[in-house]
């Protein structure tokens, strides 16, 4: 035997447990912290426009992470079995094993987790992703799978998936992700842009970016839906068949697409039925910005005046 990739041919392999992704960790953390920070100087904002403030920021970081989070999340469609299968290719031996089917904007993940997890003398709790995005190969990627000796029923999952597979789904998968994925994008600069608007203020501009920041929500929903065109071939796992259906981030972005709807259309209408009703829930009122414009009174000792004029000019402070 000879040693391939740091890998002997036809021994154990070193197993893959499921972990999380560090892209949306990430993207989680930073809208945390932006979110802490805003906590922290609430308490400087006086009486009911502190409560204002806080449900507008903490609704639009809300709608922020979840436009760019949903972008590395891999349950745009998801499936579970459960099923005796066969563990390796040219071996009888079977285990019992939860198969998971996830996929995303970039590409797929396939899980196998066995019941129990130690099973044949092995950990059974494998997660593999096999990505289709722009600038990636899926084939090679699953050439790899191939290489490493992975489980047959992720290889068995994985190669529907393939270019050359005859469910021919991989085109499909890859262009609508992609455009979806694209019109999330153009989402969040307008949610940055609906923000602006809001803050210089000028709040019926900020209500129409508030809509189109929701129909580009919808855009990228309709255009993952198009995969739905193509049928999907059956994936049969021993006796059970793998069924996929939309997951959560599907409907967490169909929410929020609904929620920004909603908002973008009640300002505008409040803008035209109840200004001041507005410009108050956006600690806008024209009495607060008058305050601020009011001159202060000054008020002349008309005496004092009286000394610093020259006899020749006339006074006409005693006047006052």
């Amino acid at each position: 035997m000879t040693l391939f990739d740091g890998i002997y041919p036809f021994y154990p392999q070193q197993r893959k447990a499921a972990g999380f992704d560090i892209s949306t960790i990430i993207v989680i953390v930073v809208f945390l912290t932006l979110a802490c920070s805003f906590l922290l100087i609430i308490p400087g904002i006086r009486g009911r426009a502190r409560l204002y403030w806080t449900l507008r920021v903490l609704l639009s970081l809300f709608v922020g992470v979840v436009i760019v989070v949903v972008q590395f999340t891999g349950d745009w469609e998801t499936g579970w079995v459960q099923a005796n299968t066969s563990y390796k290719s040219f071996s009888p031996a079977q285990v019992n094993a939860d198969i998971g089917l996830h996929i995303g904007l970039a590409g797929v993940n396939i899980t196998l987790r066995g019941n129990p997890v130690r099973q044949i003398n092995e950990t059974i709790d494998y997660n593999e992703h096999f990505p289709w995005n722009f600038g990636a190969d899926y084939d090679h990627s699953y050439s790899q799978g191939l290489q490493k000796g992975l489980p047959s029923p992720i290889l068995y999952v994985a190669e529907k998936f393939t270019a050359q597979s005859p469910c021919a789904v991989h085109r499909q998968y890859r262009i609508a992700g992609h455009y979806a994925s694209a019109m999330l994008w153009v989402a969040f600069c307008t949610w940055i842009i609906s923000n602006i608007l809001f803050s210089m203020p000028v709040l019926i501009y900020g209500g129409y970016m508030l809509l189109v920041t929701g129909a580009f929500m919808i855009f990228s929903l309709l255009s993952f839906s198009t995969v739905r065109n193509s049928p999907m071939c059956l994936i049969q796992i021993g006796t059970r068949t793998l069924h996929v259906a939309y997951g959560g981030s599907f409907w967490l972005m169909v929410a929020i697409g609904l929620i920004c709807f909603v908002a973008g259309i009640t300002i505008v209408a409040v803008h035209h039925l109840n200004l001041d009703l507005l410009k108050t829930f956006f600690d806008l009122r024209e009495d607060k910005a008058e305050e601020h414009q009011e001159m202060p009174e000054v008020f002349i000792n008309p005496h004092v005046m009286n000394k610093n004029l020259s006899p020749s000019q006339p006074s006409e402070i005693n006047g006052i």
